[in-house]
């Protein structure tokens, strides 16, 4: 067997990264690095543009989650101006927000992750897909996929003035308005997307949790990662996505810290490494203590599953149902086990889906009051949301006449960037031993471990070491490395 095994590229994402594995003399596995080669660098393209155009600058970061930046960035520059939205606005910011989360967690569940579950994880790669899903579950069911995806693009298109290129906040407020047409259509849509996601958990107990083979993988197989969770929480301690303070707990559950958004930067440090372009943010009154689990490591996750582990429960009736119903299978809160993702982001659909509707039928929804007025500039504001990929922070300075001479955004696939290295490598740790034989099959499972936190390495990569570091490797046509030249 080779020392060295190489998945490149990996799949089902949004970016691109690669994972090398390294093995031992004896073929067990000695090291995993997982690599992202990308740059992006957003927060250089938004030092010198006026700050109220940053919300929608930043939406070009990634076409998934166009809208989390959106949010984050509007409510950054609210502080910045010093200003509070009126309850109107704030209502239809986050009715915005809920139809983004349900098409959001739809494509993942369905098109990235499903294949791994309802295919196979060995099934043949040309078969693993959403394809093959909807061949499984039935054309029916992968027509009204794609339908509820649409409707909840369609309500964010209708709010937002566009799906992606979201232009919905000013400061203080948003640009439009909701009529009671519009209002009573929302609604109508908004109950679709509870059967839709009361059908979706269904669907995850039927073909997941009535296979003994994926539970044991769930519960027992080699993913599961012992660390703090992160997650947005409101006055009563309930998931939040849009507003509140952060929460962490520890391993046990215990709570670590709760700070507001300028805060953050008392609890949360960013570390870089030498091979790769992510950052690696970790607790800050804990320290660094290298890629390592437990309550002494300040290595934390930023995922669905955290987010239910660091709240009390959730704040909408059937999900807070699920939430508890996941908690007692799996045998109480935290849970570790880093499948258990996939179901905890299945209950916040269902969630998305209910507030979603409680959004729609609050009168305010209605209201004409759209703005708060601008009266000076402060200078500085943090705006911090959860991302369907963990939590977001951006950070924006300016001078006085409002104009940015610093940003920093923190984006949840960045928090999650060492719990990421640490689950690949105890995943292929154990799927790869002496005498293994390594399948494609295996590999796939291997890329599972990251799959569960649906990263997007388009948004995370911030890190810029000075030059562009660049590796050239010369192969034969047999694969065999012959020379490599490198540039640090």
């Amino acid at each position: 067997m080779s020392r060295q095994i190489t998945i490149d590229p990996i799949t089902r994402l949004e970016g691109h990264g690669k994972i090398e594995i390294f093995l031992t003399e004896e073929g067990d596995v000695d090291n995993v690095y997982f690599q992202v080669p990308e740059l992006r660098g957003f927060e250089k393209f938004c030092e010198g543009r006026p700050v109220e155009e940053l919300p929608m600058i930043v939406t070009k970061i990634c076409g998934v989650c166009p809208g989390c930046h959106h949010m984050a960035s509007g409510k950054a520059v609210d502080a910045v101006f010093g200003l509070t939205p009126t309850p109107t606005a704030r209502k239809i910011r986050e009715l915005f927000y809920m139809a983004h989360f349900v098409h959001s967690h739809i494509a993942h569940f369905y098109a990235l992750a499903a294949p791994d579950f309802v295919v196979g994880p060995t099934a043949d790669p040309a078969e693993r897909n959403v394809l093959g899903v909807i061949a499984k579950v039935g054309t029916e069911i992968g027509t009204e996929v794609l339908k509820q995806r649409r409707i909840a693009q369609e309500i964010q298109a209708l709010l937002g003035g566009h799906q992606t290129h979201v232009v919905l906040n000013t400061p203080g407020g948003v640009k439009k308005g909701l009529t009671p047409e519009q209002r009573d259509d929302i609604v109508l849509k908004a109950k679709g997307f509870i059967d839709f996601s009361k059908f979706s958990i269904k669907i995850f107990e039927d073909v997941v949790l009535a296979n003994r083979d994926y539970v044991d993988l769930i519960l027992h197989g080699p993913y599961s990662l012992k660390i703090y969770s992160m997650g947005l929480v409101d006055e009563n301690l309930k998931v939040n996505f849009y507003d509140g303070k952060v929460r962490v707990v520890d391993t046990d559950g215990k709570q670590h810290c709760l700070y507001g958004p300028t805060e953050y930067r008392d609890y949360v440090e960013e570390r870089v490494e030498p091979w790769s372009y992510l950052k690696f943010p970790y607790l800050k009154k804990v320290g660094w203590k290298g890629f390592v689990e437990g309550n002494d490591s300040g290595v934390y996750q930023a995922t669905p599953l955290s987010r239910l582990n660091a709240a009390e429960g959730m704040a909408t009736p059937l999900a807070q149902a699920e939430y508890e119903k996941m908690y007692n299978i799996l045998g109480g809160r935290p849970v570790h086990n880093t499948l258990a993702m996939h179901w905890a982001r299945l209950i916040e659909l269902l969630y998305s889906a209910e507030h979603c509707l409680e959004l729609a039928e609050d009168p305010d929804i209605t209201g004409k009051e759209l703005r708060a007025p601008i009266q000076g500039i402060k200078g500085e504001g943090v705006g911090i949301v959860e991302a369907q990929r963990g939590t977001l922070t951006h950070h924006y300075w300016t001078d006085e006449r409002g104009i940015v001479t610093k940003a920093n955004i923190i984006v949840g696939t960045t928090n999650n960037n060492a719990a990421i290295c640490m689950s690949l490598k105890k995943a292929a740790q154990g799927l790869i031993t002496k005498g293994t034989k390594v399948t494609e099959g295996t590999l796939n499972m291997i890329e599972m471990a990251f799959r569960a936190y649906d990263p997007c390495f388009s948004c995370a990569t911030h890190s810029l070491p000075g030059n562009m570091p660049m590796i050239l490797n010369i192969r034969d046509k047999e694969g065999n490395l012959l020379d490599s030249v490198r540039r640090d």
